[in-house]
């Protein structure tokens, strides 16, 4: 797609990041969000939402802390370099996300207009996804606040509305009458047989200072503590860390609510690009290439006399005999097992593991570090089995634990192993036993992964046992991150 421009000020994509996305569980989790999985393909939304975007400018991608490092690895897999990755200090909705992302970009270019995007929405024609832009773009001008609504193929229940005026003011682009939250099934038939309601897609263009403008009526609260918390931002590494007291003082809320329900000269312009939020294990198999007879098979998975289902295994066989209109997600720690009509429940189950302290509810047992990653094979009273992947040119900490000894067997690739006072190489099927109490380090020097196995034993394996004494990535102090 050509890099497009609209007609008065340049487009600055930005990408919010921060959902944690608990109805595609158990793919989907806190600490590995659907954006953040290959859901459709190869890429990840995340990283199809970044290519759209690049149409036009690098984003500015606003996150929370825990994902940093996965953002930028997958922007790094799809060859993009963020304007800016933005993190903040806690979840405060998407107005005051929009509003950093305003005032930083206003400081540079007050003309400057930004296409504010949520991470996790499918859009299969990324051509008319374009064109729709500049077509909002081009008729509300330079002071209008635009919205995009998706063409509505059903009475959606799950989906706000935005209604607008009989009169367009361009080709497919009308002033917003109202914004209707999530309708009862008779008002959404209603909605959708009139032809006057669209599915609120969350997807905004707007002109910075109209926006800041805006908030400052509706909440100026708000845009102060946004204020201070970027003029107080430290840079870490390649992350733009927002200032956490001003932040966390925000009294967080929403775009529409804190700003397009009270502006007075909206448009929404009609979005018909094969959109879809992904909100469920439903809507995902409708997105999904599927058989005769309507099954989506995605990967390790054998079906005999099913219909109508959506089967995906992550990491083993799944098999699958006369079923019918059933989902079915295997991950490697849980396992779903759901009629279709009842995936909405989905979340109330999160919740309910989340109340029982059961950790699959919010974790995975793939961890990501700014050196690689760590997943958990086994584990049990004094030990912990883990597969270690160090990145190429990439170092663990300088480290010591006081309660656990460490087996490490590279299995491909060549470490570097420092232990105590002695610095050596380790190569393939060779081994190392680190002591509790010994100060050690792992190192990838060669140009590719290297993989390993570690091998945790003593009376505490918790992640917190962990002392740093210097550290690439600038975690010293004692954390739960290794």
């Amino acid at each position: 797609m050509s890099v497009r421009q609209p007609s008065s000020g340049i487009i600055h994509p930005v990408i919010l990041s921060g959902g944690a996305g608990t109805r595609l569980w158990p793919l989907s989790r806190e600490s590995r969000p659907k954006q953040l999985r290959r859901l459709l393909g190869d890429r990840t939304l995340l990283q199809d939402t970044a290519r759209r975007a690049s149409a036009w400018a690098p984003p500015v991608i606003v996150s929370n802390a825990e994902h940093r490092f996965q953002i930028a690895e997958q922007m790094r897999q799809a060859g993009i370099a963020p304007r800016a990755i933005v993190i903040e200090p806690s979840a405060r909705n998407t107005a005051p996300a929009a509003a950093v992302a305003a005032l930083m970009l206003a400081e540079e270019d007050p003309s400057a207009r930004m296409l504010v995007m949520p991470s996790d929405h499918a859009i299969h024609d990324a051509e008319a996804f374009g064109t729709t832009v500049e077509a909002c773009g081009a008729a509300a001008g330079e002071d209008r606040l635009a919205c995009l609504g998706v063409t509505p193929t059903r009475p959606h229940t799950g989906y706000g509305y935005v209604e607008r005026a009989a009169e367009p003011i361009a080709p497919g682009v009308a002033p917003v009458v109202r914004f209707v939250e999530k309708p009862d099934p008779d008002r959404a038939k209603a909605f959708v047989e009139s032809g006057n309601f669209l599915w609120n897609a969350g997807i905004f263009l707007f002109p910075v200072a109209a926006y800041l403008d805006a908030l400052a009526e509706t909440r100026p609260d708000m845009l102060e503590l946004c204020r201070a918390a970027v003029s107080q931002a430290q840079q870490d590494l390649d992350f733009l860390r927002l200032a956490p007291e001003p932040f966390n003082a925000i009294k967080g809320d929403s775009i529409d609510y804190a700003v397009m329900e009270h502006a007075r000269d909206a448009v929404v312009a009609e979005l018909d690009a094969g959109w879809s939020d992904i909100g469920s294990w439903s809507s995902l198999h409708e997105e999904s290439e599927s058989d005769a007879d309507g099954n989506a098979l995605v990967g390790d998975v054998t079906a005999m006399g099913c219909s109508g289902s959506y089967l995906r295994s992550e990491d083993r066989l799944l098999v699958a005999i006369g079923i019918k209109d059933l989902v079915v997600v295997a991950e490697d720690d849980a396992v779903l097992v759901a009629r279709k009509g009842d995936d909405q429940r989905v979340k109330d189950v999160v919740a309910d593991l989340k109340a029982r302290g059961r950790k699959e509810a919010t974790e995975n047992t793939c961890s990501y570090r700014p050196w690689g990653t760590f997943q958990t094979i086994d584990e049990g009273p004094r030990f912990h089995v883990k597969h270690i992947m160090v990145k190429q040119g990439e170092s663990l900490s300088l480290q010591m634990h006081h309660h656990r000894s460490e087996h490490w067997i590279v299995v491909e690739g060549t470490a570097e192993v420092t232990r105590d006072d002695d610095t050596f190489l380790l190569f393939e099927n060779e081994s190392v036993f680190i002591r509790a109490g010994q100060t050690h380090r792992l190192r990838n020097p060669g140009k590719l992964p290297l993989r390993l196995i570690e091998v945790q034993s003593g009376p505490y394996c918790g992640e917190d046992d962990i002392v740093r004494f210097t550290d690439a990535y600038g975690r010293i102090e004692p954390l739960r991150q290794t």
